[in-house]
């Protein structure tokens, strides 16, 4: 897999809490921001709670014949501040016009650095500037946006040792910000965000650091690393730097739509969620950040085919989920007698039973299903004789589970069923 493959899984990365469900400037959770993989200010006070200057991995290649060589691509994110004014300049909470709403907000404009050929040997240091820059956009005859971005400086540092017969490259970014920063505003529009990594080998092949091979074990137990994370991305030739853990070749889901920023949710949740959101909701949303503004507008225009492919599919390679694989069981001994579906036990949780299970101490229930896990543990599954919502939860398939030591066999009794 090439850089240009990889950068989907990267772009995933760098934005990785950019904005979050509800989308909003106004929304609690939106208003302390940012992300993975902040580089802060180095001399920022205490009060300004800037996060560490520095991030470092360490990876394992092992070379061919000829002299080898890495590039690296090193991607961030840079504050921009949008401030909306009136016609005079004056800031103002909002401005509309010609049916479209703008935002004072904090979006962000990506970076990325690339430094070539780099041979593997010895040490090389590379510098990165970015300037400050100032825009003024006319809002018609009603007012502007200016957006504005306060400089950065950074430095790229790469050491390669021989480690056997492997190399050991050790790349370390650092913010290099040379003046005090007294507050967390001025912290972040010093600070590389959602900083990561993009490196390709030449003449040089990378070893995996979650399960190197046996002859690189001791040398990638030798390796540190520090808020970046290498794994291998797609290839051997190509690895991905990121400042969360990853498994190697990380993919993006092939049934995901679009980005949504917010992976603490599940896609489909999240794409349900904004569809309910309000037309106010979806008004300030999109005059938030265009990001947004593209989710929302991708939500609303999503189809029933794509929400069902949201809601997964079966894996049929796993042979957990082949159809000729026995679902287990359907009945299971219960003081000497076969219980099954209808029979009524009496409930007796105890193997480490959770306080919820401990409320259904002595209760009748109604066997629903006996089931088998993959470890060969049998389960069985019931729903309560005197809850009125019984015939609702077995519906659903809302089951409560119990080993078949924690259950009593109900013989005579009257019950409900």
């Amino acid at each position: 897999m090439s850089v240009e493959a990889a950068r989907a899984v990267a772009d995933a990365v760098l934005y990785e809490g950019y904005l979050l469900y509800p989308y909003r400037a106004s929304a609690a959770k939106n208003r302390s921001r940012w992300q993975f993989g902040v580089l802060g200010p180095p001399a920022a006070a205490s009060t300004a709670f800037a996060e560490g200057p520095a991030m470092a991995m360490t990876c394992l290649l092992s070379p061919c014949v000829r002299p080898s060589s890495v590039t690296l691509h090193l991607r961030f994110l840079h504050l921009q501040a949008r401030s909306v004014g009136d016609a005079a300049g004056v800031p103002v909470a909002s401005l509309d016009f010609a049916g479209e709403t703008f935002l004072s907000w904090d979006e962000a404009v990506e970076l990325s650095f690339t430094f070539a050929r780099i041979p593997l040997t010895g040490a090389s240091s590379f510098p990165v500037a970015v300037p400050a820059a100032t825009s003024v956009e006319a809002v018609g005859d009603v007012g502007r946006i200016v957006r504005r971005r306060w400089p950065l400086t950074a430095r790229v540092g790469t050491a390669v040792v021989a480690d056997g017969d492997l190399l050991r490259l050790t790349v370390t970014v650092r913010n290099e910000h040379p003046a005090p920063v007294a507050d967390k505003d001025e912290a972040i529009r010093h600070s590389l965000l959602g900083a990561h990594l993009l490196i390709e080998a030449h003449d040089a092949v990378f070893l995996s650091m979650q399960d190197p091979p046996p002859h690189a074990a001791a040398a990638a137990a030798r390796c540190h690393q520090e808020r970046c994370w290498p794994v291998l991305a797609g290839s051997d030739t190509v690895l991905l730097g990121a400042p969360i853990i990853l498994y190697d070749h990380p993919a993006v889901a092939a049934q995901s739509p679009g980005e949504l920023f917010d992976a603490t949710e599940i896609d489909e949740i999240l794409t349900l969620r904004v569809m309910t959101m309000t037309d106010a909701e979806k008004a300030e949303a999109r005059a938030t950040d265009p990001r947004a503004a593209a989710i929302v507008d991708r939500c609303d225009a999503i189809t029933p085919g794509d929400l069902e492919r949201l809601h997964g599919g079966r894996i049929d390679s796993d042979p957990w989920w082949d159809a000729a694989v026995s679902p287990g069981p359907t009945s299971v001994l219960v003081d000497g007698v076969e219980v099954g579906k209808g029979s009524v036990v009496r409930l007796h949780p105890r193997r480490r039973a959770d306080a919820q299970d401990l409320f259904f101490a002595g209760q009748l229930a109604r066997v629903t299903a006996v089931l088998s896990d993959v470890d060969g543990g049998t389960h069985v599954a019931v729903v309560l004789v005197d809850d009125p919502a019984a015939d609702l939860h077995d519906w659903y398939g809302r089951y409560l589970y119990f080993a078949p030591d924690e259950l009593a066999l109900v013989l005579g009794e009257e019950t409900s069923c």
